[in-house]
């Protein structure tokens, strides 16, 4: 078999710009922000520890990983990928699976018993963290490696919030949940459970605390406003989720009706599927209006739920459900009058979900919102001095636990700043790498490493993860498949390509540096560096180099 190289020739003839007596451009080595990391909204160095994967060090990956983010395990399953929306592999074939790599990192970190590497010199500040979500727990995590001893109150039997009562076993098993919660209490975070805050000035005061981080779910429905005469058993999101842990034959073999269009209706309606119940969902907008994401959406149609749009409760009345036909005009939903019906046995609500935001009324001072939401400055503090605010407690509709979990990071920083009489300056952020930038001289014949998926018709079987998880091998091939966006990788392409062998090589992981007495200007280190790590700037007004 023949051997062909895959760098084309550098043609100097097209250089000439570059190669008179006088140089007129200096390249410099840059740093941009990769589109992947400028995606994430736990602003993950995901080309930091993706490196590492690529080497198969995992233990370094998986210390790069949680700098930013401690729940590898969980996101890895449950992150919505917004990183692999922007991922410039899109232009080429496909992404790089993003949040395959990191769940696979995540698993060897539990299964391994890695501790996370951290120094950090207690400072006798005391952190109230109301909420053991993600965002919560994840403002506890950051604020433990500062030094701070924290505290995390939470009024459920479990810490993890909507990771623990919505996201069903299939999605992401419990085991991994506790492994990663149990990692962050073993660096001396608190979480004190079945405690409900019902006046956060009292347990400030009561606590000696220094500063508080809100972080409370939106584990409320919102009430609807149909006609009821009481026929049919009409419960709510959480409410369900509650009952089916204890007793589960309240909906099976039943016919059952989910109002709400969310992620969370399609969770618990893929439940109650393998509850072996008929299941329909209604939501009064269209497809473009649901919070649920796409993949969601047909994921639950695979396995058989009935998912209908423009469609809204009217009334429940004798054992009937009525529904009014919607439609939508100008980006508003708007009733058409037209009506249909249908049967059921249970009718769960889980549309629009609010935070409850009564234990902040000692706080006067605080702006709370119609929906629980609290309003924050650019500090992440509300109106009342020492208290922060993220996550569910932030108005907006796309919520999700990596946002949460991002929230949560910032706030910390802000927190570490207040209390330790030493304000965050939040730096200035890197310009995003686009595909556009990217010099790709080359090209690559890799496909994505899919992951095994459970078969429709054998997952509703069961409470079996659907999803399974990249063998090492892959693993360690889809990592290779990141292209190092606007970052230098030390791949020596710029090195060997310079004919007048002005770069110097500065040992691994130095990166190099120009010998700008021998450059010419000609660029060629720039025009064959793939990933746009070198620059071309204008030669200083007052240089006076020849060459």
């Amino acid at each position: 078999m023949s051997l062909t190289d895959i760098t084309k020739p550098v043609d100097l003839l097209t250089h000439a710009e570059g190669t008179g007596p006088k140089r007129l451009r200096q390249p410099v080595y840059v740093d941009f922000m990769p589109p992947c990391n400028s995606a994430c909204p736990s602003g993950e160095n995901i080309q930091g520890w993706m490196a590492h994967a690529q080497a198969g060090d995992y233990f370094e990956a998986f210390q790069t990983l949680v700098e930013d983010n401690p729940f590898p395990g969980i996101m890895g399953r449950v992150c919505v990928k917004p990183c692999e929306t922007g991922c410039n592999r899109n232009h080429i074939d496909t992404t790089v699976n993003i949040h395959a790599v990191e769940r696979y990192i995540g698993d060897e970190a539990i299964q391994q018993g890695w501790p996370i590497r951290y120094k950090a010199k207690p400072t006798g500040k005391r952190v109230l963290v109301v909420g053991a979500g993600p965002g919560g727990l994840s403002a506890a995590y950051q604020l433990a490696r500062m030094g701070h001893t924290v505290e995390v109150f939470d009024a459920n039997d479990n810490p993890g919030g909507l990771l623990w009562t919505g996201v069903p076993d299939y999605r992401l098993p419990k085991e991994i949940l506790d492994a990663e919660v149990n990692r962050i209490v073993k660096m001396g975070v608190t979480i004190r459970v079945n405690y409900k805050v019902h006046d956060v000035l009292m347990e400030k005061q009561d606590g000696n605390f220094d500063a508080v981080y809100l972080s409370t779910g939106a584990q409320l429905i919102h009430r609807e406003s149909f006609q009821n005469d009481n026929s049919l058993y009409v419960t709510d999101a959480f409410s369900f989720f509650k009952e089916v842990k204890s007793n589960p034959t309240i909906y099976e073999s039943k016919k059952v009706v989910v109002y709400g269009g969310g992620k969370l209706s399609l969770y618990l309606s893929r439940i109650i599927k393998r509850l072996g119940s008929q299941v329909a969902v209604y939501f009064h907008g269209d497809k473009k209006m649901m919070p649920a994401y796409d993949y969601e959406t047909e994921d639950a149609l695979a396995e058989g739920v009935d998912v209908q749009l423009f469609r809204r409760i009217s009334k429940i009345e004798n054992k009937k459900v009525v529904l009014e036909l919607t439609k939508v005009e100008k980006g508003k939903v708007a009733g058409t009058n037209e009506f249909e019906i249908t049967d059921a046995d249970i009718v769960i609500i889980a549309n629009q979900q609010e935070s409850d935001s009564g234990y902040l009324r000692s706080a006067g001072s605080i702006v709370t919102n119609t929906d629980g939401t609290v309003v924050i400055d650019a500090q992440r503090m509300t109106g009342y001095e020492g208290i922060f605010a993220g996550g569910d407690m932030l108005p907006g509709e796309n919520r999700s636990s990596t946002i949460a979990i991002g929230h949560g990071k910032k706030a910390a920083k802000y927190i570490n700043g207040y209390i330790m009489q030493d304000p965050y300056l939040k730096p200035e952020k890197h310009p995003t790498a686009g595909y556009r930038k990217l010099h790709m001289w080359y090209k690559t014949d890799a496909p994505q490493k899919e992951q095994d998926k459970l078969a429709p018709d054998v997952a509703v079987q069961s409470f079996e993860e659907v999803i399974g998880g990249l063998s090492e091998s892959e693993t360690r091939f889809e990592a290779q498949r990141c292209l190092s966006c606007g970052n230098c990788f030390e791949c020596d392409g710029c090195f060997g390509a310079c004919p007048e062998d002005a770069i110097i090589k500065l040992g691994k992981g130095n990166r190099y540096k120009f010998n700008l007495d021998a450059c010419t200007g000609c660029a060629v280190c720039y025009e064959q560096c793939p990933c746009h790590a070198i620059e071309m700037i204008n030669e200083p007004i007052n240089s006076t180099n020849n060459v």
